[in-house]
């Protein structure tokens, strides 16, 4: 994975007090969110960047997931939400390989 627990745990501003019981779904959330990015870009990105991933490529990741964790549920009552500019779907623009091979 491209962010680790701890990177995502200090995305979500949660406190090292809180312990390890959350890591599991932690680690799930990353790896869901880094496979959905993935697939948005047509390549897995630890094989395209080896040795050093783009930081924004770990945003994307991080945003994605740290929703995830946040929202656990498919919907939200009472809340009027609007996508955030220069969200993941900007980030997964600027790096996606476009093929126009029939």
């Amino acid at each position: 994975m491209i962010v680790s627990v701890d990177e995502l745990k200090q995305q979500l501003n949660l406190s090292d007090d809180l312990g390890t019981g959350d890591d599991a779904l932690i680690g799930r959330t990353i790896a869901a969110a880094q496979g959905l990015v993935e697939r948005q870009l047509g390549y897995a990105i630890e094989m395209t960047y080896p040795v050093e991933v783009p930081a924004a490529l770990q945003q994307a990741v991080s945003l994605l997931a740290c929703h995830w964790f946040e929202n656990r549920e498919a919907t939200l009552v009472g809340v009027t939400g609007q996508e955030i500019p220069f969200g993941v779907r900007e980030i997964v623009q600027e790096f996606r390989e476009y093929s126009f091979d029939g």
